[in-house]
C-alpha cells in the first residue's frame, strides 16, 4: 500500500526557535558553573521585547538579557532587545521531592522513545530531511555575509512510501525570509542549488517531486517581528516529525531531573539499540513517571508488528541492559554537561554532527 508521510522543520531564527535556544543557553550557562542547577526558564518573544520567566534553584549568577541578546545576535538578529525578567527559585516541594539520596523525577508525566531501521540514522525519513534542510539554510546564511537570505525560515518534506518501503520524496518545501533585493527565480535557484540539491539524494528526486519555494510570493517580514513564539512549542520538530509520538512536555529549558527530558532521551536510546540489534525494525517506547519517585511507573514496548524476536525476548533484552531509574539516566548519558544549545534546533535525535550518548549503541 501507497501512502504519503510529511514532516516539517524549522530554522533557528523562527520565533519558537529563538525561544527554545534562549531557554536552553541558559541551562548552559547554569550548568557550566552548578552541574546540580534546577532549571526551568523560558521565554517568549514579539517584536523587540523578550520575556524571560521561570524557576531556577542554581548557584550561577546568570544575566538573562545578555544570555537572552547574545543568542539573537549568534542566531542573526542585530535589533536591540528590550528584556524583561522574572525568575524565582524552584518551590520547595518539587525541590525535596527530586533531591533525596538519589535524584528523583522532578514531574510527572508520559515520554515516548522511537527508532526505525528506514535510515542510517534509525529515524523516519521526513523529519531527518527536514532538519537538514533547515540547518543547511542556516549554514549557507551564515556563510555568506552578503547574503540575501535572513533568520527565519521553514522546511518540509513529503516521502512517498510503499509498504513501508522508501519509494522517493514527493514534495519539499522552503519558506525562507529574504531580503527585498533578491527576485524569486534568483532566490529560488539558490535554494535549489545550495540547499536542496546539497541535502536531498539524487535517488529520492523524480521528474515528478514538487519544489515549492516561498509559496506566499515574498517572505520580507519574519522571525519576531511576523509571529510570536515561545519556548517548547515545537516538540514534534524536535522528536520524530509526527511519525513518533511525543509526550506532554518539552525539552528546551529542563534540567535533566525533568524526566520530560531526559527520559524521553532514555527511551531513544532504548529504541535505537533495540532495532540496530535487530529485535525489530520499528520500536517505539513509553514511559510514565511519579514526580519524587526514582522508578518509572510503567514501560511499554510497541515494535508494529515488525519484530523479529518474540516480545518477551525484548522485554528480557531491555531488563537485562538499561536501568530507567532518573539517577542512572542522568549518570550514564552524562546528562549534567552543557550541552543543550546545539540540541535546540534542527533535533534531539538522529544527530550526526553531535556527540550524542544517547543516539549510541551498546
Amino acid at each position: 500500500m501507497k501512502r504519503l508521510i510529511t514532516s516539517e522543520s524549522v530554522t533557528e531564527g523562527h520565533p519558537d526557535k529563538i525561544c527554545d535556544k534562549i531557554s536552553d543557553k541558559i541551562l548552559d550557562e547554569a550548568l557550566k558553573i552548578d552541574k546540580n542547577s534546577r532549571m526551568a526558564v523560558e521565554a517568549t518573544i514579539k517584536d523587540k521585547l523578550i520575556f524571560i520567566y521561570g524557576e531556577a534553584n542554581t548557584k550561577a549568577n546568570l544575566d538573562y538579557s545578555k544570555i537572552a541578546k547574545e543568542v539573537l545576535k549568534d542566531i542573526g538578529y542585530q535589533e536591540d532587545f528590550e528584556v524583561l525578567i522574572k525568575v524565582s527559585k524552584q518551590s520547595s516541594e518539587i525541590n525535596k521531592a527530586v533531591n533525596k539520596n538519589k535524584i528523583c523525577a522532578g514531574d510527572q508525566g508520559i515520554m515516548f522513545g522511537y527508532a526505525t531501521s528506514e535510515t542510517n540514522e534509525y529515524m523516519p525519513l521526513p523529519i531527518l530531511l527536514a532538519n537538514k534542510l533547515t540547518k543547511k539554510l542556516a549554514e549557507v546564511r551564515k556563510s555568506n555575509s552578503n547574503s540575501f537570505l535572513k533568520p527565519d525560515g521553514k522546511a518540509q518534506v513529503t516521502v512517498e512510501y510503499d509498504n513501508d518501503k522508501i519509494v522517493r520524496v514527493d514534495t519539499i518545501i522552503i519558506a525562507c525570509q529574504h531580503t527585498k533585493e533578491v527576485d524569486k527565480e534568483t532566490l529560488e535557484k539558490y535554494i535549489i542549488d545550495n540547499v536542496i540539491k546539497k541535502i536531498i539524494p539524487k535517488n529520492f528526486i523524480d521528474e515528478k517531486t514538487k519544489i515549492l519555494i516561498n509559496t506566499s510570493g515574498s517572505f520580507l517580514i519574519g522571525g519576531p517581528f511576523s509571529d510570536s513564539g515561545t519556548t517548547g512549542r515545537k516538540i514534534v520538530v524536535d522528536t520524530y516529525g509526527g511519525v513518533g509520538k511525543v509526550g506532554g512536555g518539552c525539552f528546551s529549558s529542563k534540567d535533566p531531573s525533568k524526566v520530560d527530558r531526559s527520559a524521553a532521551y532514555y527511551a531513544r536510546y532504548v529504541a535505537k539499540n533495540i532495532v540496530a540489534h535487530g529485535y525489530c525494525d520499528k520500536c517505539e517506547i513509553e514511559l510514565s513517571y511519579a514526580i519524587g519517585q526514582e522508578q518509572p511507573i510503567s514501560i511499554n514496548i510497541e515494535t508494529f508488528n515488525t519484530n523479529k524476536k518474540s516480545i518477551e525476548e525484548i522485554y528480557e533484552y531491555v531488563k537485562n541492559n538499561f536501568n530507567f531509574s532518573v539517577d542512572n539516566i542522568i549518570k550514564e548519558l552524562d546528562l549534567l554537561k552543557p550541552i543543550y544549545y546545539e540540541l535546540a534546533s534542527y533535533g534531539h535525535f538522529g544527530r550526526t554532527d553531535l556527540n550524542l550518548t544517547w543516539e549510541q549503541i551498546k
